[in-house]
């Protein structure tokens, strides 16, 4: 057995922060180092995973990429991680190094904790955990609360708990942090940068190096060797569910929800999706993503929504025999109404 442990790189961040962008970007850049893939989503279609087996890297080929969509990577470490992890390193073609894509909606810290099992340990580990952060949805105040109000409202209830699931999520992201990539800077201007880097910094204790991207372009040289070793600091950067709970309770995702919505061909899609930006904004819909079946047109639309921000691009051709057909999914807080949600996105088709 090549006794050199194999590094991986851990990458997180929010909901539709860029990651995968900047995954494929990475892949058709790697400089011929062969990379092996795992992505975890939190729902059941796996978008991310189609849209980087489509992305033509030879270094990284589809049989390179695992998808793992039976729940948050963070709690199914033994139940997936684990045993995805033995029987890529059982392979006679080891990897050179391994990527791995979090759900937007996990806390890194368990994975980068479990590199440290002795069948892991041994054998990999963790060159560096960057989190990917949506520039433009920080200075629009996404993840800021308004302090004033909020002490205001706990001198009259001192048991008050301010912090939504979302801020302690993204607190935790940027915890656990070697490197934070501030991705979608072309979309703010100077002073929002500014703003966001201030955000940014103040949401951990810790330090890491920030540094700044559009549209998920980084070089590889600059997020693989980061040669960091995080599994052996994996203390020093603890969530906010283990500083509330360090009696070692299990964490769940009950304040988030995801379904799937299957339309039939959208014939005028940017009208759909002009619409489909009213509904994200009436129902506060977190993150939406998918393919839609426009007939006539040889290649299917890839839709990713982050609030009522949609991006959209024709990425691949329907490939012989494979099923044309619209299917999105909807990722928001528990308290979404499912049934209302699905039933305004098929009203729109």
């Amino acid at each position: 057995m090549n006794q050199e442990k194999i590094p991986a790189t851990v990458i997180t961040g929010f909901l539709g922060a860029g990651k995968t962008t900047m995954i494929r970007n990475l892949l058709q850049n790697a400089g011929g180092k062969k990379i092996a893939l795992i992505i975890n989503e939190f729902g059941d279609l796996g978008v991310d995973g189609d849209v980087l087996k489509g992305c033509g890297a030879e270094n990284c080929t589809e049989d390179d990429i695992i998808e793992l969509t039976n729940g948050c990577i963070c709690c199914t470490v033994a139940d997936d991680f684990i045993p995805t992890m033995t029987k890529l390193l059982e392979r006679d073609a080891r990897p050179d190094h391994i990527v791995i894509e979090t759900s937007g909606l996990a806390l890194p810290q368990p994975l980068v904790a479990a590199f440290n099992w002795p069948d892991i340990r041994t054998q990999v580990t963790v060159d560096g955990v960057i989190t990917v952060v949506d520039s433009a949805a920080v200075a629009a105040g996404r993840f800021a609360d308004d302090h004033d109000a909020v002490e205001a409202r706990r001198v009259e209830d001192e048991s008050l708990d301010h912090e939504s699931p979302i801020e302690e999520l993204f607190e935790d992201q940027l915890t656990c942090a070697d490197l934070i990539v501030l991705n979608k800077t072309d979309l703010i201007d100077v002073a929002g940068l500014g703003r966001v880097r201030t955000e940014v910094a103040s949401r951990t204790a810790r330090k890491p190096t920030i540094i700044e991207a559009k549209n998920g372009e980084v070089p590889a040289a600059i997020l693989l060797g980061l040669g960091i070793g995080t599994e052996g600091d994996i203390a020093n950067r603890k969530s906010h569910h283990e500083l509330e709970h360090e009696d070692g309770a299990p964490h769940d995702h009950d304040e988030f929800d995801s379904f799937i919505v299957e339309l039939g061909p959208i014939a005028d899609p940017l009208a759909f999706i002009e619409n489909l930006k009213g509904v994200i904004a009436e129902h506060d819909v977190l993150r939406l993503k998918g393919f839609v079946d426009v007939p006539g047109k040889p290649m299917r639309l890839q839709i990713q929504a982050v609030g009522s921000r949609i991006d959209h691009y024709f990425d691949r051709a329907w490939t012989p025999g494979e099923e044309r057909q619209t299917r999105l999914v909807v990722i928001g807080l528990h308290e979404m109404d499912e049934e209302i949600v699905r039933k305004a996105i098929e009203q729109l088709a």
